[in-house]
């Protein structure tokens, strides 16, 4: 006799969550995962109406289940956002040109603008002529220093108030265990917020913090939507990829693992006599720097002089390296256009052409 579902007891039970060991038929998985998440929207007020909010959006599972959610809940529980779907094409041939065409469905599937913005637009450089010119053991610094640059330059360009990534609890364990065994305190404390500023002109905020990457995938099928599965061509020497392999160890003993993990983090506090880095404004591109010049920069100033280690390991030219003109736009210039943007939007909201004659 079939197994009944845990949570309504009448229909057949075909998920078991790797959160609670509870078996629940497929209608009654969709409405726990979506009110969890909604929960944690709702408990941490990540949003107030009228957000202009972008959706980290890559075609993989994560982002995809993301938009998909977003969407319902801003639908069903009339949060009055704005939602917009924000990719960033960091030229990896066979990867990501093919997982921008998944967005592209995703944005007439969803009804959802759409703006991609690339490496080679804003640093000239794509990951395929980085890894040519660096190899693949740091490539995945080049990667991550770029792409949060990137979209907190896409959101200025939309003007949103808010940017929404799909990681979840495990990404989150994941990257707890990392800073500790890198022993990286100041990194230590933010990774466990859900939503931060301190990086950037943009809130950014994690709603899938407390979901399962498995309960994510299952979600993904049972919706039937449509996304993305390849994993990068250049990710399997990362180091994010043996801190994963451990996690998932710990989790096959110990499924509780990942969010015990992530309450431990929450319990973390840096003594008050630790000096922390102060963050500034980067003296070429303005984005927020706890150094004169920002990572960025400094890596983007490496590959153009062909040092290509410049910003990775710690060099004689790394700490010779003087000021020049950023190749970069200034995050002012995009600060003041994207409050250009709104004046514009509000003033046109205010008082409509059609209404009147000013």
């Amino acid at each position: 006799m079939p197994r009944l579902c845990d949570i309504c007891n009448d229909a057949r039970a075909i998920v078991r969550r790797p959160k609670t060991a509870q078996s629940i038929c497929k209608e009654c998985f969709f409405h726990v995962f979506e009110t969890e998440v909604h929960n944690t929207i709702v408990d941490s007020n990540l949003f107030k109406p009228g957000d202009r909010v972008g959706i980290g959006a890559s075609g993989g599972k994560d982002s995809t289940v993301l938009a998909y959610v977003m969407k319902t809940l801003n639908d069903r529980y009339n949060y009055g956002l704005d939602l917009y779907l924000l990719s960033v094409d960091e030229g990896i041939s066979g990867y990501r040109d093919d997982s921008l065409e998944t967005v592209k469905r995703n944005k007439e599937q969803y009804g959802l603008p759409l703006l991609i913005v690339s490496y080679e637009q804003l640093y000239g450089w794509s990951m395929d002529s980085i890894v040519a010119a660096v190899g693949r053991k740091n490539n995945c610094t080049f990667c991550g220093v770029f792409r949060r640059q990137a979209l907190d330059r896409g959101a200025l360009m939309l003007d949103l108030d808010h940017i929404v990534t799909g990681h979840n609890a495990d990404d989150v364990a994941e990257t707890i265990l990392m800073n500790i065994f890198r022993g990286d305190i100041s990194r230590l404390g933010r990774c466990t917020e859900i939503a931060t500023t301190g990086e950037g002109y943009i809130v950014r905020s994690k709603p899938f913090k407390y979901a399962y990457e498995k309960e994510i995938v299952m979600y993904a099928y049972l919706r039937r939507l449509d996304y993305f599965s390849t994993e990068c061509t250049y990710s399997p020497n990362a180091y994010r990829g043996y801190a994963r392999e451990f996690l998932k160890k710990l989790e096959r003993v110990r499924p509780s693992a990942i969010l015990d993990i992530i309450h431990s983090g929450e319990a973390m506090h840096v003594a008050k006599d630790v000096q922390l880095p102060s963050l500034d404004r980067c003296q070429r591109c303005g984005y927020i720097s706890s150094n004169s010049i920002c990572k960025a920069c400094v890596l983007l100033e490496g590959l153009e002089r062909g040092i290509p280690k410049l910003g990775i390991s710690r060099t004689k030219q790394d700490v010779e390296a003087g000021p020049r003109e950023s190749d970069l736009v200034h995050f002012e210039k995009l600060r003041q256009d994207a409050l250009e943007m709104r004046k514009t939007r509000q003033n046109s909201a205010a008082c409509p052409q059609s209404a009147c004659a000013c």
